[in-house]
């Protein structure tokens, strides 16, 4: 870029998730290239980060939904106008209808440039449709890119940028093994996963993640003699406190409580890759994107699963010996069983670089600042 920067990007809070992971990997980026970098959000536990590398952070909870939430709408115009803002950066529903009213209250020749990145396959519906008004619209995917013309069709489609999620290489290295300190303490607190094939499903326990497939397919496993260990990887909803139950249920009625794993929200996945023999993606719903799929193969472990959405994008283009046709259960069993006895080495590179996703966003700020 030709000159520094000023970029704003609000969000919700800074406690945790792909779309906070994301914003702050951008910021990094913006003070690494000489900008000036500014989240507006509230706080959470990334803000010491956030501002240890580097940005300012703004608390205001603007993700609230509340009346009183609109009072941030004269205020974010003032903070604009007053920092001169270059870029202004919606990433949430919520605060993208707070940013937008405020950047149209700004005299046209005093606006910063407007961008909206959509995350997800929102609801389709007017509180929706505030992700696709910015100047430039970023898509995760090319599924969300469909989303976006299918269900908006009036989105000028020259205002839309496709720029895939990255991986960082040096977070989830191709290969990489953890110590034996980690190895020790794993298996102290799993002894039941010890000299077993480990097949990890990552995900919070939501019914969307396809848990209750994942069961099943350790069950017919089991009944092949297969020697394998199911790992579910993910936080329990406080809202969805009954499926929760209903996964355990169901492990302990196909008499399982030995061969699957409820784990927990655990902060090292790149160990728990690392030890996996094959991670699975069985979301009943199409994933926007499918980052822990990628985070995976790009440490260079198998992986399987419902080929729609993101995740069908990144298992065709980087391991398409791990698609499943969705629900198809004995495509499921076939695939997995191939893939344990024979895997189909993973590619030691693949495009959805984290440099691509930064360059090619700072590109689009660029675009709208010359």
């Amino acid at each position: 870029m030709s000159r520094p920067l000023t970029v704003v990007q609000m969000l919700p809070e800074l406690e945790g998730g792909g779309v906070e992971r994301g914003t702050l990997e951008v910021a990094r980026e913006l003070v690494r290239k000489g900008h000036r970098s500014i989240v507006i959000a509230r706080h959470g536990r990334l803000v010491e980060q956030l501002i240890s590398e580097g940005s300012e952070h703004v608390d205001w909870d603007v993700g609230r939904k509340h009346i009183w939430t609109l009072r941030y709408v004269p205020r974010l115009r003032r903070f604009l106008a007053d920092n001169q803002a270059d870029i202004l950066h919606l990433r949430s529903r919520l605060p993208a209808w707070i940013g937008y009213w405020a950047w149209k209250k700004l005299p046209s020749d005093a606006r910063p440039g407007l961008v909206t990145t959509v995350h997800g396959l929102y609801s389709v519906k007017r509180y929706s449709s505030i992700m696709t008004r910015g100047e430039r619209v970023i898509a995760v995917s090319n599924t969300v890119r469909d989303y976006i013309t299918d269900n908006y069709p009036s989105v000028d489609q020259g205002t839309i940028r496709v720029i895939p999620r990255g991986v960082d290489a040096a977070e989830f290295p191709f290969g990489w093994q953890p110590d034996g300190h980690w190895l020790a303490n794993w298996y102290a607190q799993f002894p039941q996963m010890r000299d077993r094939q480990l097949i990890t499903l990552p995900g919070r326990l939501t019914r969307l993640k396809g848990h209750l497939d994942f069961v099943d397919l350790i069950a017919q496993l089991r009944a092949q003699k297969k020697n394998v260990h199911g790992v579910i990887v993910g936080g329990e909803d406080p809202r969805r406190h009954a499926y929760a139950q209903e996964v355990r249920a169901k492990v302990h009625q196909l008499n399982l409580d030995a061969d699957v794993t409820l784990t927990g929200a655990r902060p090292d996945m790149r160990e728990v890759f690392a030890v996996s023999d094959l991670v699975l993606s069985l979301s009943g719903k199409p994933e926007s994107f499918g980052r822990t799929v990628l985070e995976a193969l790009s440490m260079g472990r198998p992986v399987a699963g419902y080929a729609h959405g993101g995740v069908g994008e990144i298992l065709s283009q980087v391991y398409p010996s791990g698609c499943v046709s969705l629900n198809d259960s004995q495509a499921l069993l076939d695939t997995v069983s191939q893939l344990l006895s024979d895997p189909s080495p993973v590619p030691d590179h693949h495009p959805y670089s984290l440099q691509a996703m930064l360059d090619n966003t700072l590109a689009v700020y660029q675009e709208l600042t010359e």
